[in-house]
């Protein structure tokens, strides 16, 4: 009898002593825990996900944003200069001036194979602390450059002209991929074109290097091309803002067009509207002297003609001069001074071979208030915007 009662006894023992434990389990989970428990009770894999969410909420926020917060002043200077590549010290001026970019021309190309190109062109980046904006004119027909050395390009890009002739749009745009896959291959971000010049005239300057149609048909022809380039992830030049018209060529003298405002409104610019429209990246601006915008600066040091871009086209993108080395703004002001006048008129970009003497320049002229930091990040802000859609920016 009392061997009965003693195994009741410690039956029950065990149904208390198990309810005990469920119920302060049942507690432990739905009591939340102070702040100090929950540090002491987490586990070691919970903290690494903790601290994890912590350093990417204080690395959080646009890259550009952090690299202007992050540059010196010389090296927001720099930014602004897309430069032909110097015939010497080609890795050490990246470094020493901060250079936003290297313009390829014909010397840089002609001996080079594919391989050794690509490393020329991954050598540069590689001594830059800020991926290079790498261009080559690549507009086709009588400008080319990689395509004029048959170890790069099979064939010479044709001119679009010829392509026009022969195939139509459809074309243009196959064209266009063809050489945006080749230059991104090469790591060439942008081809500098297309060429958004209206000319019908066969004896312009400018005629072969246009489109050779009318104000509908240009406009028409820079929407396929940059639609197409977007699409390939390569960077688009409208050129040669506010157009060209039938005027002399501004690489070997002054040029002054003298056409009324309204004519270049009708004429001129609604293929650089087209393109704007179309999300063209950068807009370059010739160095003739517009009379009826500023009958007293070139195109490309003009605040006038610039404001006309900026204002009456609504464009916010990336605004480049033409190559300073030519004789239309080399024979109207200094070199060392062209750089600065070019910033302050509202360019993004100084296309330049004297960046040595016009760099400094600039940093006395902002030290002196000439130029004002505030124009200055807006501008390298755009630059660095560009990289980043072309994909040079990462995190």
């Amino acid at each position: 009898m009392n061997k009965k009662i003693m195994a009741v006894l410690t039956i029950l023992l065990l149904v208390v002593v198990a309810g005990i434990y469920i119920f302060s389990q049942t507690q432990t989970k739905t009591e939340p825990a102070t702040s100090s428990e929950s540090s002491t009770e987490t586990s070691s894999s919970e903290e690494t996900v903790i601290e994890t969410e912590t350093t990417e909420t204080v690395d959080d926020g646009p890259i550009v944003d952090r690299l202007l917060e992050e540059m010196t002043l010389e090296e927001k200077v720099g930014q602004l200069f897309f430069v032909r590549v110097p015939e010497t010290n080609q890795l050490e001026d990246i470094q020493t001036y901060h250079l936003g970019g290297y313009v390829l021309f014909g010397r840089d190309v002609e001996n080079e194979t594919s391989d050794s190109l690509k490393q020329k062109i991954a050598d540069y980046q590689a001594a830059s602390n800020l991926p290079l904006l790498i261009g080559a004119d690549e507009e086709g027909g009588t400008v080319t450059r990689i395509s004029h050395n048959p170890n790069l390009v099979e064939t010479p890009f044709a001119s679009p002209q010829a392509i026009y002739a022969e195939s139509g749009w459809e074309g243009i745009v196959a064209d266009t991929r063809e050489k945006a896959a080749i230059l991104n291959d090469y790591g060439i971000q942008t081809g500098l074109f297309p060429v958004a010049d209206v000319a019908t005239d066969p004896n312009a300057f400018i005629y072969d290097r246009t489109i050779g149609l009318d104000t509908e048909g240009t406009s028409q022809f820079v929407t396929e091309v940059v639609t197409a380039l977007k699409e390939a992830d390569s960077g688009s030049t409208l050129k040669h803002f506010p157009g060209y018209g039938n005027n002399r060529d501004s690489h070997f003298e002054i040029v002054t067009d003298d056409r009324s405002l309204e004519e270049l409104q009708q004429n001129d610019l609604p293929a650089f509207q087209a393109g704007i429209e179309a999300g063209a990246d950068s807009v370059l601006v010739s160095h003739n002297i517009i009379a009826s915008v500023d009958p007293d600066a070139p195109a490309s040091i003009s605040p006038a003609v610039h404001q006309l871009l900026r204002e009456d086209l609504g464009f916010d993108g990336v605004v480049m001069t033409d190559d300073m080395d030519m004789a239309g703004l080399a024979d109207f002001i200094s070199q060392e001074e062209a750089g600065l006048a070019a910033l302050q008129a509202g360019n993004d970009l100084v296309m330049s071979s004297s960046y040595q003497t016009q760099i400094p320049y600039i940093l006395q002229a902002i030290e002196d208030g000439e130029y004002s930091m505030e124009q200055l990040e807006t501008s390298v802000r755009r630059v660095l915007q560009w990289k980043e859609a072309l994909g040079l920016l990462e995190e």
